[in-house]
Parts: structure tokens; C-alpha cells; sequence
């Protein structure tokens, strides 16, 4: 798999505004976001896409991403009034960065169908 600008800000060769930071998991603020709050949320080992997920290996770290946006919807404070999470897949589902990552939209009411 060839690097993504993921691999960078895990690593902190480029700056972001990180919001929460563990051990497998590092979140922060998307540099064009489509809300008020919009962070992603992405594991700190490398998995493509949804489709590379082996729920042998990846589901104790799939549970640390969903901690971690508890954690963070508590934090930013849009746990109360609701948010939305959108993990997109593959060129037609809109993934532009070749590394699992889990967007968290809140701060305004969201709209349906998302587009």
C-alpha cells in the first residue's frame, strides 16, 4: 500500500489539529469541513478501505474508533443533539484517502438523503 497523508499526521511530519490521540486511534479536525464539527477519525495501522477490514484482526481496534467518537462527540459537546458518522468506501463511495477513516459531523442539523 503506498502512503497516505495519514501515515504523515500519525507520524506528525504534518501538522494537524488533533482533537483526541491514543495509542491505535488519532482524531482531528478535517482541514475542509462540511459542518461545524467535522473530524476524522482514523486508526493509527493502515487498513484501505472498509473492504480490507478482517474482523478476525481489526475488531478490537474497530471498537477503540467507536470509543474514540464517543469520546469526542462527549468533548465537542454534539453527543445531546445528535451527529453524523459517514465512512466512505472505494472511488465511487467518495474515499479519497486510501486509509480507514470514520467522519464525524456535527453542529447543525443534518440533512437526508446525504448526497
Amino acid at each position: 500500500m503506498s502512503e497516505t497523508i495519514f501515515s504523515k499526521i500519525i507520524r506528525k511530519e504534518i501538522p494537524a489539529d488533533i482533537v483526541f490521540e491514543s495509542e491505535d486511534v488519532i482524531a482531528f479536525r478535517d482541514i475542509n469541513p462540511k459542518a461545524p464539527v467535522h473530524i476524522l477519525i482514523i486508526p493509527k495501522v493502515e487498513i484501505p478501505s472498509v473492504t480490507k477490514i478482517n474482523s478476525k484482526e481489526h475488531s478490537e481496534l474497530l471498537g477503540k474508533l467507536f470509543d474514540a467518537v464517543n469520546s469526542i462527540a462527549h468533548k465537542l459537546e454534539v453527543d445531546s443533539d445528535g451527529f453524523r458518522l459517514v465512512i466512505n468506501s472505494g472511488d465511487n463511495g467518495g474515499q479519497e484517502v486510501k486509509h480507514l477513516h470514520i467522519h464525524l459531523l456535527g453542529g447543525r442539523k443534518m440533512n437526508w438523503p446525504p448526497g
